[in-house]
C-alpha cells in the first residue's frame, strides 16, 4: 500500500497553516488517524468502518420496501426531472465576471461532464444511489500521459468498499510551549475489492491496512449527504431517521396479519358431560369424542381435492371443555370471530410517522387523492416544506458537479486551482422545475405587486419617486432595472413594439391608414364635386400639442 494510485494536481505552495486547538471538521466521514508507519497503516479498533458499510446494506435493504420506495420515488420525481424537451440541469454564470470566451469554455467542460456522467438519460439512477446511500464516488479516469485531454471516463465505485482516511499529526504551538495543537496531514483513499463490512470471524476476510490500495485524494469525488452521527465519524443517509418508524410499521402489520389469522374464524365449544369419572378417565372420555366426532376439512392447493383431515386440536380450530355433574349436560356454543378485523389505525400512523420521518408530504400517501392544481395560497405547509427539502437536496447533490468540473478545467489548462476558488461562488446550478407549486407562487407573487403597483401609480412623483416604487414595491435590483432600462431603450426603435395609430375619434386605425402621405387618386375630386377627406396624420398628438 506504499504506492499511490492515481493523479494528484500540482498545487501552489499553500501559505503557512493557522494554528488552532480544535481540529477541522468535515463532513465527508473520513476516518481520522494519527500519523505514524512508513506507510500510514492503521487499525480500526472501534470498528466504525464496517459499521458505516453494514449502514449502507441497511439502506438498501430498506429501500425495497413498498412504503419506502413510494417516498424514495416521489422525492426523486420532484428532484430530477426527466424532460425530452429540456435539459435536466443547466449551468448559469450570468454573475461570473469573465469574458464570454471564458464563460463559453466553461460551459462547453460542463456538457462534457454531463455526457461522462450520462446524466441526461440516468438522472434518476444517480441521483437515487446518492440518496438511498447518503453518498456516491467516482473514480476519474484520466490518460497520464496526456492529462491535457482531460477525463476519459467517470466510473462508480459501490461506498462499501472505499473509505478516505485523513491523518493528523501534532506539533508545539511554540519550542519552549508544551501546548501541542493538531494539523492536518496526508488525506488518502483506500480501496478494498472485499469491502469492509466483513469482521475476521467471516470468510474471505481480508485486513484493510495490507490489502488495501491507496488512492490519491484528486483521483476520486466524493459527495455525502451532509449528515453526520453524534461522534462526527460516520456519514448517515438521508433514510437514518426513517429505520425505527419502518421497524414499527412492520412489526405492526405482521401482528395485524397473525390477528386476523387468528380472530377470523368462528370456532365452536364443545362442554363434554363427564358426569362423576375421576380426572384421567374424565381426559380420556373427552379424547375419545374428539376423535370421533372433530373432522378438519383441508383444501390441497396442488391437486384441488377438498378431503377431511384428522389432526389433534389448534388454536384455530374448535375447544372441547368437559363439564362435571350438576351442571348443564352436553352443550355447543360458537365462540364469534373478531369484531374489529376491519380496523387499521394503528397501520396508518405508522405510515404516517414513516412519511414524516422522510419529510413527504401526508397528503401523498393516499393515492386516491386528486392532484389540487389551486392557488399557491391554498397549497399546504406540507408542501412547502417539500419544495425546500428538495431545493435543498439539489444544492448539496450539485457538488458533484462542482468537483467534477474543477477537476476537468485545471486539467485542461483553462483555470487554475487559484481561479477555481474565486470562481465557484458565481456557479449557479439550475434544474428542470416540475413542481406545479413554484410556478403557481411565481405567478402570484408578480400578480400582486403588480396589482400594487397599480395602486401607487398614482403617487408616482409626488409622495414616492420612480426609483423608490422600483425598489420596493417590483423589488428590483440595481441588474434588474439597469436590464430592464436596457431592453426598453432597444423595443422603443423597434415597430414590433411600437403603440397603435388612433384615428380622430380615438379609434384604433390598421398599419398604413394614418400617417401616409395621400396618393394622387386622392386629389381628385369626388362624385358629389366635393374633394375627398384626406387622413390627418396623429390627430391626438397634434391635439395635445
Amino acid at each position: 500500500m506504499a504506492e499511490l494510485f492515481g493523479f494528484e494536481i500540482k498545487r501552489k505552495q499553500e501559505e503557512k497553516a493557522l494554528l488552532s486547538f480544535a481540529p477541522k471538521q468535515d463532513d465527508d466521514g473520513a476516518l481520522v488517524l494519527a500519523e505514524g508507519g512508513a506507510y500510514g497503516q492503521y487499525v480500526d479498533m472501534e470498528g466504525s468502518i464496517r459499521t458505516e458499510s453494514e449502514l449502507v446494506s441497511t439502506y438498501r435493504e430498506m429501500a425495497q420496501h413498498p412504503d419506502i420506495e413510494l417516498a424514495v420515488d416521489d422525492i426523486i420525481n420532484e428532484a430530477v426531472v426527466i424532460d425530452p424537451k429540456k435539459e435536466v440541469v443547466s449551468l448559469n454564470l450570468d454573475k461570473l465576471e469573465q469574458p464570454d470566451k471564458v464563460k463559453k469554455l466553461i460551459l462547453d467542460e460542463f456538457e462534457t461532464v454531463l455526457e461522462l456522467l450520462e446524466f441526461n438519460s440516468h438522472a434518476y439512477e444517480i441521483f437515487r444511489k446518492w440518496y438511498v446511500d447518503g453518498r456516491i464516488f467516482y473514480h476519474l479516469m484520466i490518460d497520464e500521459k496526456k492529462p491535457r485531454e482531460g477525463i476519459q471516463e467517470l466510473r462508480y465505485v459501490d461506498p462499501r468498499k472505499l473509505r478516505k482516511v485523513k491523518t493528523q499529526k501534532k506539533r508545539k504551538v511554540a519550542k519552549d510551549s508544551n501546548v501541542i495543537v493538531p494539523m492536518a496531514g496526508e488525506e488518502f483513499y483506500i480501496y478494498n475489492e472485499n469491502g469492509f463490512g466483513k469482521t475476521p470471524s467471516q470468510p474471505n476476510y481480508q485486513d484493510p491496512t495490507t490489502q488495501g490500495i491507496k488512492i490519491a485524494v484528486d483521483s476520486i469525488v466524493n459527495v455525502s449527504s451532509g449528515l453526520v452521527n453524534v461522534k462526527g465519524d460516520m456519514v448517515l443517509g438521508y433514510l437514518q431517521k426513517a429505520i425505527k418508524p419502518l421497524n414499527q410499521l412492520k412489526a405492526m402489520e405482521d401482528s395485524l396479519v397473525i390477528y386476523r389469522i387468528s380472530r377470523a374464524p368462528e370456532r365452536r365449544i364443545f362442554y363434554i358431560d363427564v358426569g362423576n369419572l375421576p380426572k384421567m378417565k374424565a381426559e380420556q372420555y373427552l379424547r375419545d369424542v374428539m376423535t370421533r366426532f372433530k373432522n378438519k376439512v383441508v383444501y390441497d392447493a396442488g391437486t384441488g381435492e377438498i378431503r377431511d383431515d384428522r389432526k389433534h386440536m389448534t388454536m384455530l380450530e374448535d375447544f372441547w371443555l368437559p363439564r362435571r355433574e350438576g351442571g348443564k349436560g352436553t352443550e355447543i356454543t360458537t365462540l364469534p370471530g373478531g369484531q374489529n378485523l376491519g380496523q387499521i389505525d394503528d397501520i396508518v400512523y405508522f405510515q404516517r410517522k414513516l412519511y414524516k420521518a422522510l419529510n413527504v408530504p401526508i397528503s401523498r400517501l393516499d393515492p386516491e387523492q386528486a392532484f389540487n392544481f389551486g392557488r399557491a395560497t391554498e397549497v399546504t405547509r406540507d408542501e412547502v416544506k417539500f419544495a425546500k427539502f428538495i431545493t435543498r437536496l439539489r444544492t448539496r447533490f450539485s457538488e458533484i458537479f462542482s468537483k467534477i468540473l474543477e477537476k476537468q478545467l485545471i486539467l485542461k489548462g483553462i483555470i487554475t486551482s487559484e481561479d477555481w476558488a474565486e470562481f465557484k461562488a458565481n456557479f449557479k446550478y439550475e434544474y428542470s422545475e416540475d413542481n406545479h407549486f413554484a410556478e403557481l407562487k411565481n405567478t402570484e407573487i408578480l400578480r400582486d405587486r403588480i396589482s400594487m403597483l397599480r395602486d401607487v401609480d398614482d403617487y408616482a412623483g409626488k409622495y414616492y419617486s420612480h426609483e423608490w416604487i422600483r425598489r420596493n414595491v417590483l423589488y428590483q435590483t440595481e441588474e434588474d432595472m439597469e436590464e430592464i432600462d436596457k431592453q426598453i431603450i432597444e423595443e422603443m426603435d423597434n415597430p414590433q413594439y411600437a403603440p397603435p395609430e388612433m384615428g380622430p375619434g380615438g379609434e384604433q386605425l390598421p398599419p398604413g391608414d394614418v400617417g401616409t402621405e395621400p396618393s394622387p387618386d386622392d386629389a381628385t375630386p369626388s362624385p358629389a364635386g366635393k374633394p375627398k377627406a384626406t387622413s390627418i396624420p396623429n390627430v391626438p398628438d397634434l391635439v395635445g400639442k
